[in-house]
């Protein structure tokens, strides 16, 4: 992908987030439908965590690759809030439950954030996310996220 198109759809992602180095980690966003989204992230090897996880054999932490997840499913909820005509809002996680591992992320990993929106209860959104590597689950989970007034 050429610099032009992926700082297109950089910018994308960060109209819809708040987000910003070094603690944005969706790349770009694939596919959307209203209530599902998969985005994607590539993992350089650069990122500042590497440094201290681990030495000499480097792991994408765990909580990032939900981090990840948590920003897809922010990128989904603001749109739906669009939808939903809510405005000077932003979702924040209330909750995150039945997190599993399944495989490990490494430097130059690709890594694919698929959320959808399950069901809305009284001003509570709940998701189910699966974070892929090479068409496997590298970690799945579910979260609700409530609404706060907008930084």
């Amino acid at each position: 992908m050429d610099a032009e198109l992926r700082a297109e759809k950089l910018k994308e992602v960060q109209s819809a987030i708040p987000h910003r180095d070094p603690f944005l980690f969706v790349d770009e966003i694939v596919e959307y439908d209203g209530k599902h989204i998969v985005c994607k992230k590539t993992f350089t090897g650069e990122e500042d965590f590497f440094r201290g996880h681990y030495p000499g054999a480097p792991l994408v932490p765990g909580v990032i690759q939900c981090e990840a997840a948590l920003q897809a499913g922010a990128i989904l909820l603001i749109r739906l809030f669009e939808e939903e005509n809510i405005t000077g809002r932003m979702p924040v996680v209330a909750k995150i439950g039945e997190v599993r591992f399944k495989q490990m992320v490494r430097p130059g990993d690709t890594i694919f954030m698929d959320v959808r929106f399950r069901e809305k209860m009284t001003g509570v959104y709940f998701l189910r996310a699966k974070v892929t590597k090479d068409g496997k689950t590298s970690v799945q989970f579910d979260f609700a996220c409530a609404l706060a007034d907008n930084i």
